[in-house]
């Protein structure tokens, strides 16, 4: 059997096995909102387009040989065409990157010039590590908030494959060592995962079970079709073991991985000895970029767009630097409380899955029944490439809410250093 039959015959298999997965989410209770639709108001910050590329493994994928901002142009170009927005009109981009060099932010703009938008558009970059992506669209919103402008677009980006850790860190002052909660800024993620884990009590069993369920989910979402909406096709050049380029369309994410609970459970530890956290209770390294446009309600019904989604509210906070993996579970109580909603309220809960340990704490942490969690996987089978991963969590959380009629959403993720982001969005039909 042929790798490509493999994997559709591991991707059928692994559907099978998580139908019991899919049956839960068809129940009347997973489909009905629990909360009311929030007032219309003229000056509400809305999604009108949210894409992604497909998510690909780092330096085996198929982007392997793209540089990220081939990516990123690509995909701003997408959005921009499905969108029905005149790129004329987008007077801000913010673009979420967290290992380009310098920041990146010559090369963004000039990935967006080549995409079509005109030099009278303003473009920044920002990082804030793996909420990048989020905080790209916050800062549009922002904006928008604040009357700066009316019409912004948010993107986040990442090329694992051609960038390494390295590339975010410069020389450092060995003063800061001294403080020992600047010294755990730079712990191994690895260590962080196996800290929350050990003070937590999140046992090796959970988080393998965690693991198998990601990538069952995912599995069975790309096999029914449910990222297609969300995906834009990038055509990209690709080289072969002997150097030979050729050109291939991507429109699937290539990272989710054939395997069982069985084989999860026989994984040796990869940053302890004794430790719990595994390659395949982790999320990949990958590649990928996705952009969402964003606009006041009534610039949207002025042009007469169809609107996705409505923002509603954001928070960043901080948390030990030691257990970093914590951050969403104090992130999303203060954004969903800003919201002017309850846990109760929210439908589905994106929260990056950076390792199982730190996700399934902050789930419980937060009491949050995990058939709400991820109900397409997360970033154990999709893939995490940093600074694109807040935004793919956008596209990916207004599509399942609006495909399953379902209203409140949040997407949250743990912050290298210490931190947690969140931000509450919900569907409009």
């Amino acid at each position: 059997m042929q790798p490509q039959e493999q994997q559709e015959a591991y991707v059928r298999r692994l559907g099978v096995v998580s139908s019991h997965l899919a049956e839960s989410a068809s129940t009347p209770l997973a489909r009905q909102p629990v909360a009311a639709a929030s007032v219309k108001r003229d000056d509400d910050v809305v999604i009108v387009c949210a894409l992604r590329s497909a998510i690909c493994k780092a330096k085996r994928g198929s982007f392997k040989d793209t540089h990220w901002t081939t990516l990123l142009g690509d995909v701003v170009k997408g959005v921009v065409q499905q969108s029905g927005v005149n790129p004329a009109d987008i007077e801000d981009i913010q673009v979420g990157t967290a290992l380009a060099a310098g920041g990146g932010a010559s090369e963004a703009r000039m990935a967006t010039l080549v995409a079509g938008i005109p030099h009278t558009s303003s473009l920044a970059t920002t990082n804030r590590q793996c909420s990048s992506g989020l905080q790209a669209f916050a800062n549009i919103a922002a904006s928008i908030r604040a009357g700066y402008i009316k019409v912004g677009m948010a993107a986040g980006v990442e090329s694992m494959s051609t960038h390494n850790f390295d590339n975010g860190v410069g020389k450092l002052n060995e003063a800061l060592f001294a403080n020992k909660e600047a010294a755990d800024c730079l712990l191994p993620m690895g260590i962080t995962s196996e800290n929350v884990a050990a003070e937590f009590g999140v046992t090796r069993a959970d988080q393998d079970k965690f693991a198998f369920e990601s990538q069952a989910k995912a599995a069975r979402a790309q096999q029914a079709g449910l990222f297609k909406d969300e995906i834009i096709p990038l055509t990209v050049s690709i080289k072969d073991k002997d150097g030979n380029a050729s050109q291939i369309t991507v429109d699937k994410d290539d990272g989710i991985r054939a395997t069982t609970l069985e084989g999860l459970q026989k994984l040796r530890p990869a940053f302890k000895k004794d430790g719990t956290t595994t390659a395949g209770n982790s999320s990949q390294v990958s590649d990928g970029a996705a952009a969402v446009i964003a606009m006041t309600r009534a610039e949207a019904n002025k042009r007469g767009l169809k609107i996705l989604g409505k923002f509603h509210s954001y928070a960043v906070v901080g948390v030990p630097p030691y257990v970093m993996g914590i951050g969403p579970a104090y992130a999303i109580p203060v954004a969903v409380k800003q919201a002017g909603l309850t846990i109760d309220d929210i439908d589905v809960f994106e929260i990056n899955e950076a390792f199982a340990s730190q996700a399934l704490y902050s789930a419980r942490k937060c009491n949050i029944p995990e058939s709400k969690v991820n109900p397409n996987g997360g970033a154990i089978a999709l893939g995490h490439p940093l600074g694109c991963t807040g935004a793919r969590q956008i596209a990916t959380l207004i599509h399942q809410l609006r495909r399953t009629k379902t209203r409140y959403g949040v997407v949250s993720m743990c912050i290298g250093t210490g931190m947690g982001a969140a931000g509450v969005f919900e569907a409009e039909f």
